[in-house]
């Protein structure tokens, strides 16, 4: 008996556990709150409506336009744009029409691609205004009016009923229009701005955002915030506030820094000597001199400085573009393209991104005896026809999916079955209940579905089934409750089972990470839903279960670093608002990441605007939409996959060309900086140019060569490339000069030195066998740079080999046939030859490049170019390799000894056995 009234009480104790759900809220300061105590069926009068717009402004964001003349000036910024822009402007004051020309057209066309492809994205602030409310039901001077929302003040009391958009931040009042007690609480929809994947129950004196959608009741709320003061429009703000210059412009503008540092330094000083040399030969400098000789440096500078770089790299990025819109991912700002390949961290919104914000059945709790069809029948037959409810509508969905007798029915009419009435959902009952008869059995029944607790009390309790619930709810699950009456009875009810709903993951969601994860990059959740929920989501995608909520964000004892390692080691973060997601973003970057971000609601805009590369899904927001950089049109996220390969595809190639660039910039630097001072040679100045167009002109189909995809994240290593360019560039200039040396002392070509670059009594030839060699040499040097490896590893593609030899030929012919005033005839044994050379030495150029990517490392890198941060991170590196060999020696210890354990009661039981 003691036993039986143990396991009673036992039994007794089982209740409902209540999950508080967790919302931000802010307090009001004083003297707003002050302004809030509006007498509700009277409202504001026209005169406090006025005084306060005053004060605070209309309920709108307001948005600062950019004047498109002065956007497009600003592609005419950067280090090398400067550069050419001096050029253009020297080359119109000595009346050098020709190269006035072909810079003035080489400068616009770079700024117009840049112009035409950024003027089609960053409209986020109109789509932003175009959620907002047009229209307000309001208490003004003691009437209930219509007015444009854009007018309401804080104080303004404004009604909300069902399927309105909630036009400013307010306080509920739990009252009705016409003064009574609100009977129901609101259900307001606010996944667009949170994430939470259900409707959010509010009731008097709860906040509703901005935004929002009223989708249950209706009731008076007093406004409390407008315009950019609301929750949305914070998220506004921080849009309108993320302006920083790109990675990728980041890095064309160190590379051009040290272009134009030493392209300035060398002609600077070729440009005094001919100045010296000229008054050397004249006595006395005439304005003509020293306009002929600026003609020559100038064209120098023109022939040295990468033009053609910016070109080449939009074309590069534009093709890859294109072949991503071939996937349904469309590309709105093309060096998205480029810094893709450079993510490690990708943070993804939950509710529409990772899942479908659309609540489905998941997998219930069923009593002995019921079937999961049971279940959804019964649950079919309590269900309101027509609803527009997302539980209802799951619960139907799923009904029609998995019973086969309602597969094909047409309407709510169920063969064998007929409603004879039907109880449609009360607030105050919290249930659905419908009398049925069943022409089967020739019986007539009840059915009912509701909440948990209210099915349960109507069965009598059930402690098994509220242990279930409770595990459900402690998932984030939301559980219903389905109950009958038993046969001969409609009075005595049976349990049947609970319902398990939950806004499930995409189906390609788990697959992706994966995919990602093996690429090397991180994917980290971060949602405006409850905790819970994120777990329960984060497990069923593959992901650990370490997401922390948005306290660890906002942790005033901790500094900026350890939040940075705190986003870091975490999985991601839940019940976050839209400034949390922004913080995460910026925080990761901190850590010197490039940072992804997915999304589609209106909170996840500020943060796509604010990470390296941010991506809106299918079916997103406008907001969202035209926040980020990458917009996918098919469901799903699989296509970020597609986006990740095609990117890394066009770093390789960009990677490749600049390498080639650069190399081939310092070898002609250095190259007519020696001849010029010490041997007084100097080339025609068509040649020069001639060589520069031709082979940038080649170098545009780079973009459709093959390219070698790494599986980890790329990164423009500065140090590396440049420190690469200046060895390759030199053992070119060796090259050079062997060619200079040996045509002049073994082959007894005139060498032309002591004369002008227009002197009519040059032989000629050294002039040809120079120009087809510089450029041939440096242009097959990109067959090498293309890699890491050995250039036979991965073969360029027809296209790309067919326009580099094409070009190469082209200069053998005009070579070795000669044309009238550009090139003397040098014969076929030297242009055969010449090009030979220039093939074979980028062989050995390119086991000179694979030898250095062999012996880079990171503390090379520090050794060669120091900088304060670079040894700061080199120590943090060396430190934590120590911990981590630490830890592994501790590790092995644990297993040798967890094997020494493991032998001996292994001896033990041998021994016992044997006995």
């Amino acid at each position: 008996m003691a036993i039986n009234e143990k396991k009673a009480a036992n039994e007794k104790e089982a209740e409902f556990e209540d999950h508080h759900h967790v919302e931000v809220s802010e307090e009001l300061p004083p003297e707003l709150e002050a302004l809030l105590k509006t007498e509700p069926l009277k409202g504001l009068s026209t005169s406090e409506v006025d005084e306060r717009l005053q004060k605070f402004g209309k309920n709108e964001i307001v948005e600062k336009k950019t004047n498109p003349f002065i956007k497009f000036l600003s592609y005419f910024t950067g280090a090398i744009a400067y550069l050419i822009e001096l050029a253009f402007i020297l080359s119109g004051v000595v009346e050098d029409w020709v190269n006035f020309g072909i810079i003035g057209g080489l400068l616009i066309i770079n700024a117009l691609i840049g112009f035409i492809e950024e003027s089609k994205a960053d409209a986020a602030l109109d789509a932003l205004k175009n959620t907002l409310a047009l229209k307000s039901r309001v208490f003004r001077d003691g009437k209930l009016v219509e007015v444009e929302s854009s007018t309401l003040v804080p104080g303004d009391v404004i009604a909300v009923r069902l399927g309105d958009i909630i036009p400013a931040d307010g306080r509920l009042l739990g009252i009705s229009v016409d003064g009574s007690e609100s009977e129901v609480n609101l259900q307001v929809d606010q996944s667009a701005l949170t994430g939470e994947s259900l409707p959010v129950e509010k009731k008097k004196g709860d906040t509703i955002y901005s935004s929002s959608i009223c989708k249950q009741g209706q009731m008076l709320a007093v406004v409390t915030k407008t315009g950019a003061n609301t929750f949305i429009g914070r998220a506004a703000n921080l849009i309108s506030i993320t302006n920083e210059q790109g990675h990728f412009q980041k890095i064309i503008n160190q590379i051009g820094n040290f272009l134009v540092a030493i392209t300035l330094t060398m002609v600077v000083v070729i440009f005094i000597y001919l100045l010296l040399r000229r008054k050397n030969e004249v006595d006395k400098l005439s304005k003509k001199d020293v306009f002929d000789v600026l003609r020559d440096v100038l064209v120098l500078t023109v022939a040295a400085i990468p033009v053609g770089l910016p070109t080449v790299m939009s074309v590069t990025m534009a093709v890859g573009a294109k072949q991503l819109a071939a996937k349904q991912v469309i590309v709105k700002r093309l060096t998205a393209v480029e810094e893709m390949a450079s993510v490690s961290v990708l943070c993804s919104d939950k509710t529409g991104t990772l899942t479908l914000n659309k609540l489905t059945f998941d997998e219930p709790y069923l009593k002995p005896g019921f079937t999961k069809e049971d279940l959804l029948l019964y649950s079919y037959l309590a269900s309101e026809p027509g609803a527009n409810d997302p539980i209802e509508m799951a619960v139907r969905t799923a009904a029609k999916r998995d019973v086969p007798l309602l597969a094909e029915c047409t309407g709510h009419t169920i063969p064998g079955f007929k409603v004879t009435s039907f109880v449609p959902f009360n607030p105050a009952t919290k249930l659905t209940q419908a009398t049925v008869i069943d022409h089967h059995a020739n019986e007539t029944f009840k059915v009912a579905k509701g909440a948990p607790q209210v099915i349960v009390k109507l069965v009598g309790g059930d402690n098994e089934a509220t242990h279930a619930v409770n595990l459900l709810a402690r998932r984030g699950l939301r559980a219903l409750g389905v109950a009958r009456t038993v046969p001969g009875s409609l009075d005595t009810w049976q349990l049947i089972g609970m319902i398990s709903l939950l806004d499930p993951p995409r189906p390609d969601s788990a697959e992706t990470i994966r995919r990602c994860e093996e690429m090397g990059v991180v994917v980290k959740m971060v949602t405006g839903d409850q905790l819970i929920i994120a777990k329960e989501v984060a497990g069923r995608l593959g992901m650990t279960r370490a997401i922390l909520d948005a306290n660890s964000l906002t942790d005033p004892d901790a500094t900026d670093k350890q939040l940075a390692e705190r986003c870091l080691h975490a999985d991601g973060f839940a019940q976050v608002i839209p400034e949390h997601k922004y913080r995460v973003v910026e925080l990761l970057q901190s850590k010197g990441l490039l940072v992804g971000m997915t999304g589609d609601g209106v909170n996840d805009a500020p943060a796509l605007k604010r990470a390296n590369v941010g991506i809106a899904v299918h079916d997103c927001t406008d907001a969202a939409r035209s926040a980020a950089d990458i917009v996918l049109l098919a469901p799903g996220l699989s296509t970020i996959v597609d986006g990740i390969l095609t990117s890394r595809a066009i770093f390789q190639r960009m990677r490749s060309y600049a390498l080639y660039r650069i190399t081939s910039t310092v070898h002609f630097l250095i190259f007519f900086f020696i001849i010029t001072l010490a041997f007084r040679w100097q080339m025609k100045a068509v040649l020069l140019i001639f060589i520069a167009v031709l082979n940038d002109a080649a170098t545009l189909v780079i973009s459709v060569d093959n390219a070698q995809i790494s599986r980890r994240p790329d990164k423009w290593r500065i140090g590396q490339l440049i420190t690469m360019s200046v060895v390759l560039g030199c053992f070119l200039t060796a090259l050079s000069f062997a060619v200079y040396f040996i045509a002049r002392d073994v082959f007894h070509i005139p060498s032309d030195e002591n004369k002008q670059s227009g002197d009519k009594t040059k032989d000629g030839r050294m002039e040809t066998i120079i120009y087809l060699n510089v450029s041939s040499a440096p242009h097959f040097t990109i067959f090498s740079t293309r890699l890491a490896g050995f250039f036979w590893e991965n073969l360029p593609s027809l296209t790309f080999t067919t326009a580099i030899l094409a070009t190469q030929i082209f200069a053998m012919l005009i070579s070795i046939f000669g044309i009238h005033e550009l090139t003397t005839s040098i014969g076929a044994g030297w242009g055969v030859s010449l090009i030979a050379i220039s093939l074979a030495y980028f062989v050995v150029l390119d086991a000179v490049k694979v030898f250095l990517f062999r012996i880079w490392s990171f503390e090379l890198t520090v050794k060669l170019w120091p900088t304060r941060s670079r040894r700061e991170k080199l120590r943090h590196r060396k430190e934590r390799q120590v911990i981590e060999e630490r830890v592994q020696r501790n590790v092995e210890k644990v297993r040798k000894a967890s094997k020494m354990i493991y032998a001996a009661k292994a001896f033990e039981r041998a021994g016992k056995a044997a006995y």
